[in-house]
């Protein structure tokens, strides 16, 4: 039976893991890989997290199920830091969140529900967007299609991209990245989310907005401008977030998938469906990760270091971002790379071509992902020099 399984390739920012790790250049850099790296190239446990693993470690008492939902006290902590301590859709009741697997299980989540529970609803997804999220949407089953989002210059196309969303037809999902867009960094600003609500509004769409790097773009609250907007202005939103980033607990796969409903009955409503998706994907979820981010935002102390820390971080890789570009000055390069500094997140659009991205690699043992989008996180202040003249000797 097996006998006929063909083999795939890999994934490609897994076969960059590899090729790097193989790679004996002491003057290798790794752009490629989806994590924050300090300076040091290390991705380190954040100071709150140790703190509240000890603190766990002394004080657990169990290891039983969680339930589909997960912890109720993950949810307390969760949706203020989503939607707003005084948020107006918390008061009224009509949010709720389910603790998953990570972003990824959340979207997956979203992904069932729309296709059990919204029958005929296509999705829309930036071009481009999240690579993974081809793969969850269609192997949920949905039709997908995408409405542009940079354009051939690497610069945001917002024009092309709401002259697309007015088109999209009535009750079909979109996608939207809240913050720091993976892969290209270019965000939206708060009248163009405006605008997005008015085009959404007038099409009936519904909004997915994945919410993967809150507190790396601008700040926790900047960056939820967009999710808080389309919660308080519309009756139903699906919102996805993830704790991987601004906690630094990739490995233990914690996030939740936020509903938005018209009022508290439709929002049970949907919390019901929700239980039974859950349950028939994977049960519960995962219980160590949403207890230290419980642990952290219940404790004053606690959640006042993982904000400091967490602000060293996005103070980081935008310091790095206009490094980047000020060191490509003396090679006349810096107009070029100009948007690099503009971009939010851990992730950036260079603009270089596969066939630079391969010399990259193959010249100076610099790996990114051949679209160009590179880790902003991975390079550091003693590696930027190499790395600019890398990159002006690929562009020449």
């Amino acid at each position: 039976m097996f006998e006929r399984i063909e083999r795939v390739p890999g994934d490609a920012i897994l076969g960059l893991i590899e090729a790097f790790n193989k790679d004996n250049n002491p003057e290798k850099v790794d752009l490629g890989v989806g994590v924050y790296r300090d300076a040091a190239g290390n991705t380190p446990i954040m100071r709150a997290v140790k703190e509240a693993e000890a603190i766990l470690l002394k004080n657990e008492t169990t290891k039983t199920y969680i339930g589909s939902h997960g912890d109720p006290r993950y949810a307390k902590v969760i949706l203020p830091l989503v939607l707003g301590a005084d948020s107006p859709v918390l008061e009224q009741q009509r949010a709720s969140a389910t603790q998953a697997p990570g972003g990824t299980g959340a979207l997956r989540l979203a992904a069932d529900f729309i296709y059990t529970q919204l029958p005929g609803s296509s999705i829309w997804v930036s071009d481009p967007t999240w690579p993974n999220h081809l793969g969850i949407f269609m192997g949920a089953g949905l039709a997908l299609y995408k409405y542009p989002y940079v354009d051939a210059e690497n610069r945001l196309d917002f024009a092309s991209m709401l002259e697309t969303l007015k088109q999209i037809p009535q009750g079909d999902v979109v996608v939207l990245h809240a913050c720091c867009h993976n892969p290209s960094g270019f965000d939206l600003s708060q009248e163009q989310w405006q605008q997005v609500l008015e085009v959404v509004k007038e099409r009936d769409l519904l909004p997915l907005i994945d919410f993967a790097y809150q507190g790396f773009g601008e700040g926790l609250d900047e960056d939820a401008y967009g999710v808080r907007l389309m919660a308080e202005k519309l009756d139903n939103v699906l919102i996805t977030s993830s704790c991987s980033k601004n906690f630094g607990i990739y490995r233990e796969r914690t996030g939740a998938l936020i509903v938005v409903a018209k009022d508290q009955e439709q929002m049970e409503n949907v919390r019901s469906q929700i239980a039974i998706v859950a349950r028939e994907n994977y049960s519960n979820p995962p219980a160590h990760g949403g207890s230290i981010v419980m642990e952290i935002l219940e404790s004053e102390e606690l959640a006042k270091d993982w904000r400091k820390e967490l602000t060293e971080m996005r103070d980081r890789i935008n310091g790095l971002r206009r490094e980047f570009v000020e060191a490509l000055k003396p090679h006349g390069l810096d107009e070029k790379f100009a948007c690099v500094a503009e971009q939010r997140g851990m992730f950036s659009y260079t603009g270089l071509s596969a066939e630079q991205v391969d010399r990259l690699r193959d010249e100076f043992s610099i790996y990114m992902v051949r679209s160009g989008r590179a880790n902003v996180a991975g390079m550091s202040s003693d590696k930027l020099p190499y790395i600019v003249k890398a990159i002006a000797a690929v562009c020449k």
